[in-house]
């Protein structure tokens, strides 16, 4: 990384993923030849160096070299020193060269190593099985049916499939085939916009428990949230994006008409139907399609006025059915289901339902999804006749959890972009 030539002897620099060392190398030391070939070596060559540990006079551990060893040739010139690779651009581009160059880069990485064990080491705590499932499917559905796929063709079958949008319907299968509590952490791929808080390709934690409801998926949520902070970061107190996030104390509750209340100042309660839901959406300036529902124009408010007030861990309860294809109504309010969104940093980060365990209600909310395909939304999930005849056989009640896992790295390390938790983040290529 540096290297100072001064006649018979000089001193190098070399960093490996610990850290960065100190070498005296002398001519008498490491032979005439050796020395001769040393001083032709550039910053950025990888080398080994064999000799003995010491202290200089100022107190810096070094090694006294006798010998070093070009082990590989950079044929590329290192970003400056004392600069770095600072252009955004090159540095998702060339991470390799991110993280030569970048040590904290390093630091985010080796982090969210550690945050995927703590999650499993929490999960296998409480006795769920972790599973594989495919990426790979006939029909995309899942993530609430507000995704819109890639597509791909397996040619040997002559078969359109779909890389997966969700963890979901094959996780619930297995919730069928009497494996109680299971989780994937896993890649999914969504082919939509990106930005600061969305990228194409993506890591999703879901996980499944039979015989609870959306009230327990809570109770573990804000427990993994709290434990996996404080065996990665030694506190539930979190320091992001200049804000402090208190993990520690009870995650605050608000259903979504709640929350449109508190920061529109607009009662969905007091709204009949869906006629009344347009009127007060124009009155509001809220965008909303000829075929939504009153629901999708109450998350339509939510989105608009309540999202970006969400500093603080928060969950958002109680969605509408019209947005909710795999959750269960709610018992006294059928329009209405059990689902919680867990907001932290104005971000979603995690979604969770009492899972829908009713074959009939869950045709009639799949045929729902599919008017609206037809109505020209090409996020809305298509009917997974497999899943309801898996339904069919019987799923005993279920709470479901999925985490955007890269927003958590981001909270977690501090991270503005999620591009900056994504080893390759997906970029257009250079022309």
């Amino acid at each position: 990384m540096t290297k100072r030539v001064m006649g018979k002897a000089s001193f190098i620099d070399i960093q490996d993923k610990d850290g960065r060392v100190q070498s005296y190398v002398r001519r008498d030391d490491i032979g005439e030849d050796a020395y001769t070939a040393f001083k032709q070596y550039d910053i950025g060559d990888i080398v080994g160096v064999t000799g003995e540990v010491f202290r200089t006079q100022k107190g810096e551990i070094s090694v006294k070299a006798d010998s070093v060893t070009l082990l590989a040739k950079s044929l590329q010139v290192l970003p400056e020193k004392y600069h770095g690779l600072k252009d955004q651009e090159a540095r998702y581009r060339q991470r390799y060269l991110d993280l030569i160059v970048n040590p904290e880069i390093k630091d985010v990485f080796i982090k969210r190593t550690a945050i995927l064990k703590a999650i499993r080491n929490f999960l296998d705590g409480r006795g769920f099985l972790e599973v594989d499932t495919p990426v790979l499917q006939t029909v995309s559905a899942g993530a609430g049916g507000n995704a819109k796929p890639f597509l791909t063709h397996h040619n040997t079958l002559d078969l359109d499939m779909y890389l997966r949008i969700a963890l979901e319907l094959p996780l619930k299968r297995l919730i069928v085939g009497g494996l109680d509590r299971v989780y994937e952490i896993g890649r999914c791929f969504r082919n939509e916009g990106m930005s600061t808080k969305h990228n194409p390709e993506f890591t999703m934690l879901e996980l499944y428990q039979a015989y609870t409801d959306y009230h327990g998926m809570m109770e573990l949520t804000e427990s993994m949230f709290r434990q996996v902070a404080i065996d990665v970061l030694g506190t539930a107190i979190v320091k992001s994006g200049g804000y402090e996030i208190n993990l520690e104390k009870p995650f605050a509750r608000l259903t979504m008409v709640e929350s449109v209340r508190q920061y529109a100042n607009v009662d969905f309660d007091q709204i009949p139907d869906l006629e009344a839901a347009r009127k007060v959406a124009k009155e509001h300036h809220i965008k909303f399609e000829p075929h939504h529902g009153k629901g999708n124009i109450l998350e339509a408010f939510f989105d608009e006025y309540v999202e970006k007030n969400l500093i603080q861990p928060t969950f958002i309860m109680d969605h509408p059915v019209e947005i909710s294809t795999l959750t269960k109504r709610k018992p006294d309010n059928p329009e209405y289901t059990e689902r919680f969104e867990l907001f932290i940093m104005a971000r979603e980060i995690g979604n969770a339902y009492s899972e829908l365990n009713d074959p009939i209600d869950q045709r009639s909310r799949f045929a729902y999804q599919e008017t609206m395909r037809a109505a020209g939304d090409d996020e809305a999930s298509m009917t997974d006749e497999d899943f309801i005849l898996a339904l069919e056989y019987g799923m005993p009640p279920t709470g479901g959890l999925g985490v955007g896992v890269d927003r958590l790295f981001m909270l977690l390390t501090d991270s503005d972009s999620i591009r900056d938790v994504i080893f390759f983040p997906t970029m257009k290529p250079k022309e």
